[in-house]
């Protein structure tokens, strides 16, 4: 098998097929978009050279700043969330009395598909017969709020279907980080006299904290360049109070039919997600790292 393995053809051929899937997937298109970026095109005639007027353009557009705000409040949002999901993947691994049970239940969102979970908050927010604002006129709210209807509101209204949306996908990724820490580290804290608190936070916390760094530029970038469920529930509305930036480039590009500068702000947004992730690893990174 060494000898199979150290054979340079051998090992180009088990490479070509997913490295000709990495080109034709992921970088051919990054390079594509950020061609178009430098052209004039409605998508469907002539494109014309502009060179970097769409780039200008979008860093003296006033909504895409708008939309970048959006998009950041919503990955500081994620970030702070993950602490949350943290906290409960510590109390599932503890061997507390229906675990499996809530693990289930934790996991039942990911299970949904998008447009199904924007379906069931819309029903939630409603205005006159949502559950929410039935629970409130009940508890004495004269006038609830209309949740994706006031521009100082939407935002954060979609943002807690967002985190609820991904709490089983970050639970279940700590709990078995967490399951993986030998119990016989724990037994021996337990002996010495730590307490539970401090077996969380100078035992568990550390060995897992890879782990940590990874859910969290996971949170960040994926929050960056969320559009789905923000589109299936307000579309960017109303008046661009929950406009993110992948939202902001549909708009432009589908709508609009000016894929250049869509293409534009999804080059842009790369770059971002690019910069982001390196900031969040220089920021994390510790004296056992190697990268």
């Amino acid at each position: 098998m060494n000898k199979v393995m150290s054979n340079k053809k051998v090992i180009a051929m088990y490479i070509a097929p997913a490295l000709f899937l990495v080109l034709a997937l992921i970088y051919v298109p990054i390079v594509q978009t950020g061609y178009f970026g430098l052209m004039k095109w409605n998508g469907i005639g002539d494109m014309e050279f502009i060179g970097l007027k769409n780039y200008s353009h979008l860093i003296n557009d006033p909504l895409f700043w708008k939309s970048a705000l959006h998009s950041f409040l919503l990955a500081v949002f994620s970030a702070l969330s993950l602490i949350g999901y943290l906290f409960i993947s510590i109390i599932l691994a503890g061997k507390i009395r229906g675990a499996n049970l809530l693990r289930k239940i934790y996991l039942i969102p990911m299970l949904l598909a998008s447009v199904a979970i924007a379906q069931l908050w819309l029903k939630i927010y409603h205005p006159t017969n949502g559950i929410l604002n039935t629970v409130l006129i009940s508890l004495g709210v004269d006038n609830p709020p209309a949740w994706l209807a006031e521009s100082n509101l939407a935002l954060y209204a979609i943002i807690v279907p967002i985190i609820w949306q991904y709490a089983g996908f970050y639970i279940l990724i700590y709990y078995a980080a967490l399951k993986n820490i030998p119990e016989s580290l724990i037994e021996a804290a337990r002996i010495d006299g730590a307490t539970p608190l401090q077996i969380a936070l100078k035992i568990k916390l550390p060995l897992i904290m890879n782990v940590i760094k990874v859910t969290i530029v996971l949170a960040v970038v994926g929050s960056l360049k969320y559009f789905d469920l923000i589109y299936v529930m307000t579309d960017g509305g109303p008046n661009g109070s929950s406009e993110v930036m992948a939202s902001y480039m549909y708009h432009k590009a589908f709508k609009g039919f000016d894929f250049g500068y869509g293409s534009a702000i999804g080059f842009f947004l790369l770059v971002i997600c690019l910069v982001v992730t390196f900031i969040i690893s220089k920021l994390t990174k510790t004296k056992n790292d190697t990268y």
